[in-house]
């Protein structure tokens, strides 16, 4: 099925939230600038989801929220769906896009807890190791990613052959 042919079964994955189906759909998330957009897939179940993380870390806030917020809970949270989908944890694999660096903040110092230099606090850089430390910790392969730059990119996870195409109003449209 091509894009045109599931135009009805498009579903927008906003900031903060994520999505789990097993149904043919097409999951975008629209603006990735500093978010994180992360596509996790399992061919043989045809099940997938899509994150779109805005912070990398829940540990790091007092009272967290929508665990699609945050990488670490966002990614185990898809996890858990697709396995009750009936999703076997070691037939996941993850692709990534997004993580942008898209502003400085001149003559800004970082607070003392945020390492690296002041360049928007590399908040996009941040919220790409933590999903890349997440998927580590739950061993699922990145199997491809576009990140980081200064440019918002937009993500559509085809569900029904697991393809990601990244667009950007700067630098096209991409395959993953």
């Amino acid at each position: 099925m091509t894009e045109e042919t599931l135009a009805e079964k498009v579903i927008n994955v906003g900031v903060a939230e994520y999505y789990v189906t097993h149904n043919p759909h097409i999951l975008a998330s629209y603006g990735l600038g500093s978010c994180v957009g992360v596509a996790l897939y399992d061919e043989k179940k045809k099940i997938g989801g899509l994150a779109h993380i805005m912070l990398p870390d829940s540990t790091a806030i007092s009272r967290p929220g929508k665990p699609g917020r945050y990488a670490d809970t966002a990614i185990r949270a898809m996890v858990e769906e697709m396995e009750k989908l009936g999703s076997r944890r070691r037939d996941i694999k993850a692709k990534m896009a997004g993580g942008a660096c898209m502003f400085t903040i001149p003559g800004a110092t970082n607070p003392k807890n945020v390492p690296g230099p002041a360049i928007g606090m590399q908040i996009g850089e941040r919220n790409v190791e933590a999903a890349k430390k997440a998927l580590r910790e739950l061993s699922i392969p990145l199997v491809a990613e576009d990140t980081g730059g200064n440019y918002g990119r937009t993500l559509r996870f085809n569900v029904s052959d697991g393809k990601v195409l990244i667009s950007s109003i700067r630098h096209g449209s991409k395959e993953l």
